[in-house]
């Protein structure tokens, strides 16, 4: 019963969030209209902008599960290798390899943001 409880507060502040975030949008921009400003102004950068946040997301996923992958490849190594506790090693190896793989993401995303 609490999880059902749990998912629907989870569930009611993101709907919350995108609510806010749509509503005060559509406002702003209805207000711009009212002023007399021209509409094209919504569509510039809206396509490269789109573009360019789907390579980003993509990019940093594909490193994050390369990050993970190849953190239990060295997990298993380790533990097939050494005496260390296995328990400690492959939570240890999957999130800093992960951390890693995120980190990669970052600095190739900045280097796309300035491309």
């Amino acid at each position: 019963m609490e999880v059902a409880i749990v998912f629907m507060f989870l569930f009611a502040i993101i709907f919350g969030i995108f609510y806010l975030f749509y509503s005060t949008r559509n406002k702003e921009r209805l207000a711009l209209i009212e002023k007399g400003v021209d509409a094209k102004i919504f569509m510039q950068g809206e396509r490269k902008k789109s573009t360019l946040t789907g390579r980003v997301i993509v990019l940093n996923l594909a490193l994050l599960l390369m990050g993970i992958g190849l953190g239990v490849f060295l997990a298993l190594i380790i533990d097939t290798y050494t005496t260390m506790d296995a328990e400690a090693i492959y939570p240890a190896m999957i999130f800093f390899m992960a951390g890693l793989g995120l980190f990669a993401g970052f600095n190739l995303t900045k280097k796309l943001d300035n491309e």
